[in-house]
C-alpha cells in the first residue's frame, strides 16, 4: 500500500511540475507599448510622401511581426503567425489586407499605391497591434 501511495505522489508531483513549467513557458511577455508607439509614429512619417508609402506598409508589417513573436505565436513566417493569432485579432480582414499588400510591394515591386489601400492596410495593422497589446 505504501508503494502505491508513493507512486501516486510521484506522478502527481511530476504532472504538477510539468504543468507549472508549461504555464510559464507559454505566458506571453508584456509588450513595451512605448517602443511600439515610437516605432508606429516613425513609420507614419512615411505617409507624408507617396514615394515612401511602401516603406510605411513594410515597416507596419515588420512591427506587427515583432509583436506576434513577442506574444509567442508559433510559425516560421508572419503569415503563419497571423493564422495562429486569428482568434485574438478583431479585424482579420484588415490585417490580412495589409499583409497581402506588403507582400505585393516586396515581391511584385509595386511602386504606386492607392491612398485608400494604404489607409486600409495601416488601419488593419494598427488594430492588430492594439489587439495584441502593443499599442494603446
Amino acid at each position: 500500500m505504501n508503494s502505491t501511495l508513493y507512486l501516486i505522489v510521484i506522478v502527481v508531483v511530476t504532472l504538477g511540475v510539468i504543468g507549472f513549467g508549461e504555464y510559464f513557458r507559454r505566458k506571453p511577455a508584456k509588450l513595451q507599448t512605448a517602443i511600439y508607439r515610437e516605432r508606429w509614429l516613425e513609420l507614419q512619417k512615411h505617409c507624408a510622401d507617396k514615394k515612401t508609402w511602401p516603406l510605411a506598409i513594410i515597416d507596419a508589417d515588420n512591427l506587427l511581426d515583432k509583436a506576434l513573436r513577442a506574444r509567442k505565436y508559433k510559425g516560421k513566417t508572419t503569415g503563419e503567425r497571423l493564422v495562429a493569432a486569428q482568434h485574438s485579432l478583431s479585424s482579420n480582414d484588415g490585417v490580412w489586407f495589409g499583409h497581402k499588400l506588403r507582400n505585393r510591394v516586396v515581391h511584385e515591386d509595386v511602386r504606386k499605391l492607392r491612398k485608400q489601400d494604404v489607409l486600409e492596410a495601416l488601419n488593419g495593422f494598427r488594430q492588430a497591434l492594439k489587439d495584441l497589446g502593443a499599442l494603446d
